[in-house]
């Protein structure tokens, strides 16, 4: 859709990446770090400041008191990150619980490791798990559950029942877990972002994956961590170190200087809202009818109100005929499933915005 949208002169709501610029504080410090020669590898595990800095944020935010050294990879992006904690559990006949609509990462990196994606579609239109249908998939085959809050593409959040559930259905079982939490900061309307670091029985058998790119709005430096106790760590920088050995050190030594400014990820959720409530505003004026995101940088918009074409045939005529791509949910089911939804990405400049949605006025 982003080639799409590039060839038609489009305006590009459909991948997940802001349009605006990221803290020039920030840049300034991956210059002063290269200027005083931080431009040789880092440790593979991550620079040792960086690693406290996440530690430290780990306990004031979660209560989950992480070993830097044992308990925590700096990884070049999370997809990475899943991408290593997949491959460093499973084999052939393993079965893994993956709820859809799915980040497109996870069945095929499942496939590749010889399991299995046991697939289960969220409820829709909150798109909420259905936690009698997950016990009723799980076996002896049953070696990982996949979750992700908020989540993309739908913008759900998973809350305290949730995990309760999550922990029934695990206790006295091999099952691990795997959270992807790249969003933790972009979660809106007064919600708590229930992090796997706050539940110490879940985390004990979990790999959690987290993105500095959209946390700092910095996509295209593709670096984050994963966060897993000690004996899962010592597995996962087993892949690690033959794939990526290492990350970019001089943003390493920037982001452990940055993230002692807590206010900035602290006010992240209250900065995107503000985007996602004009965009919001922006389509009450479309016919799209709106199924509200509570995290992430993503809104999704139902249109059976007013067509029946499949969702991928609409979000290409939009992008050629209206001049906005978004992204058709049916792709990240693999079944394709189509509930007439599309997803906007809001994570834009307001002026972005009001171009994107001012001809959806005509549909």
């Amino acid at each position: 859709m982003s080639q799409l949208a590039a060839e038609y002169g489009a305006v590009n709501l459909g991948q997940g990446f802001p349009d605006f610029s990221m803290s020039n504080d920030l840049i300034m410090l991956v210059n002063k770090a290269m200027q005083d020669g931080n431009n040789q590898y880092a440790h593979m595990h991550g620079l040792s400041a960086l690693r406290v800095a996440i530690a430290q944020k780990s306990i004031a935010l979660y209560g989950s008191e992480i070993s830097p050294e044992n308990e925590i990879t700096v990884t070049p992006g999370g997809t990475y990150a899943i991408y290593t904690a997949l491959t460093t559990v499973l084999k052939k006949g393993d079965e893994v619980i993956v709820f859809e609509p799915a980040y497109d990462c996870y069945i095929p990196t499942i496939e590749l490791n010889g399991a299995v994606p046991v697939l289960i579609s969220l409820k829709y239109p909150d798109y909420s798990i259905p936690w009698d249908e997950v016990k009723a998939k799980i076996n002896s085959r049953t070696r990982m559950i996949m979750i992700n809050s908020p989540h993309n593409p739908t913008g759900s959040i998973l809350g305290k029942a949730d995990m309760q559930q999550l922990s029934v259905l695990v206790a006295n079982t091999n099952i691990i877990i795997l959270s992807d939490e790249v969003y933790e900061h972009l979660i809106f309307d007064g919600h708590q972002h229930q992090s796997i670091l706050r539940y110490p029985e879940l985390f004990s058998r979990s790999f959690v994956c987290f993105s500095f790119g959209k946390t700092y709005h910095c996509t295209g430096w593709k670096l984050g961590y994963c966060i897993a106790p000690d004996y899962l760590m010592k597995e996962f920088r087993k892949i690690h170190q033959y794939n990526c050995f290492s990350c970019d050190t001089p943003k390493q030594v920037a982001l452990a200087a940055y993230l002692q400014n807590k206010e900035v990820y602290l006010s992240l959720g209250s900065f995107l809202q503000s985007k996602r409530d004009f965009f919001r505003q922006l389509m009450n004026d479309t016919p799209f009818k709106c199924i509200p995101s509570h995290g992430s940088y993503f809104e999704c918009y139902s249109y059976e109100g007013f067509s029946k074409e499949g969702d991928k045939e609409l979000a290409i005529k939009l992008t050629k005929e209206y001049g906005i791509a978004s992204i058709p949910i049916s792709v990240f089911y693999k079944n394709g499933e189509d509930n007439k939804v599309l997803r906007f990405c809001f994570a834009k400049k307001e002026e972005t915005l009001e171009k994107a949605v001012k001809k959806l006025r005509f549909l």
